[in-house]
């Protein structure tokens, strides 16, 4: 039986926060990713998203490899493969040890001009990217240019016949920012290596609850179903999501939104609960996590800090989550409530450094070991 191991939720090609080749896609050359896996196993399978695609793209060939390794993917028995407009393929499985905590490496190769890309916009490691065939390149000297965003890959599955992963479903603090790029030091990393089980990443910098974005991805109530609900392996979600939809009308200027909806307390009840519903039809324990304190950041004003009190207030007293985990009070700073702790801030006020990733996996680590 194949677990997820590891995910990227797919994004729309776009300019995005730093450089990318989304836009521009690949002709004639070869893209190398690396992810670290939340589990192992002795097979592997990797799906390929073009989700925002309007015409087919040509897979020339793959290879997936670890630890100096390398070995070449089929799809359906064929080397070669396409993946078709809005759709996804999988791989077949082939052998390839793999533990937890281990990276693994996908090399796409592509002949043809693959038009705009569906791609994960911050990866936070690096993407290598070289002309021609470099299938069989272990060493990696044939490509010679980076980016730090992983472009059609959005899943890793292996045969860890695992049914207990967990999936964190958030923005960009679920995504890393704020955390050494190349590190593995998200949160889900550390939850990963704290709870011994898979962990799937189901985060993408700027999402919203209730809006969708050309840059920030589709708003969290439709994709859900694509990036936690349809993955193998998966029996519990962590919500960690809406400072976006509270704050963005705060901020002086953002790309995707002149002026940014303002949203009131209820409408964000009404998404939350739209959340539970879907991931309890499918299967799913539900926690919920208060929204971490942002006074003194961009998204931070009078209208935003009400709202914020009020759905904290909810997630925390409600009773519609299966567990929650108040993350608001955990990683406040003790003087001011409303701010993050000086020891765990990043330095814009509004996103965690590497230590304040590592407590909030701590205390989501012990209230599923806590069984709820």
């Amino acid at each position: 039986m194949f677990t997820t191991v590891w995910t990227a939720s797919p994004q729309l090609p776009s300019e995005g926060f730093t450089p990318n080749w989304s836009r521009e896609g690949f002709w004639r050359q070869s893209l190398r990713q690396v992810v670290r896996l939340s589990a192992g196993g002795d097979r592997v399978r990797v799906r390929l998203s073009h989700a925002y695609g309007t015409s087919p793209v040509r897979i020339a060939g793959a290879s997936a490899g670890s630890a100096g390794t390398s070995t070449r993917l089929t799809f359906e028995g064929a080397p070669d493969t396409e993946i078709p407009a809005r759709g996804e393929v999988v791989s077949d499985a082939v052998p390839l040890a793999v533990a937890a905590g281990e990276s693994m490496t996908l090399t796409l190769y592509f002949d043809t001009a693959t038009g705009p890309a569906t791609f994960h916009a911050q990866a936070f490691t690096t993407s290598m990217r070289g002309g021609g065939n470099l299938l069989d390149d272990v060493d990696g000297e044939g490509f010679d240019a980076a980016s730090e965003s992983w472009y059609f890959l959005s899943a890793v599955e292996a045969d860890a016949g695992r049914t207990d992963g967990v999936a964190l479903f958030g923005d960009s603090l679920t995504d890393g920012f704020g955390s050494t790029p190349g590190a593995d030091r998200r949160w889900s990393d550390t939850l990963a290596r704290l709870t011994g089980r898979p962990v799937l990443n189901a985060g993408i910098g700027g999402n919203l609850l209730l809006n969708d974005s050309s840059w920030y991805g589709e708003k969290g109530v439709h994709r859900l179903r694509r990036d936690v609900l349809d993955r193998p392996g998966t029996d519990t979600l962590v919500v960690l999501l809406g400072l976006n939809d509270i704050g963005f009308s705060e901020t002086d200027e953002q790309p995707t939104y002149k002026p940014a909806p303002v949203v009131e307390a209820d409408e964000m009840v009404a998404g939350y609960r739209e959340l539970i519903r879907q991931a309890r039809q499918g299967g799913l324990r539900v926690l919920g996590c208060t929204l971490l304190p942002f006074a003194g950041s961009d998204h931070w004003g009078e209208h935003a800090a009400k709202v914020s009190h009020e759905v904290n207030e909810w997630i925390r007293c409600s009773g519609e989550y299966d567990a929650v985990v108040d993350l608001q009070r955990l990683m406040a700073d003790p003087r001011d409530p409303d701010r993050l702790h000086p020891a765990y801030d990043f330095g814009d006020h509004l996103h965690p450094n590497d230590e304040g990733y590592e407590v909030m996996a701590e205390a989501t680590a012990l209230r599923l070991q806590g069984r709820w």
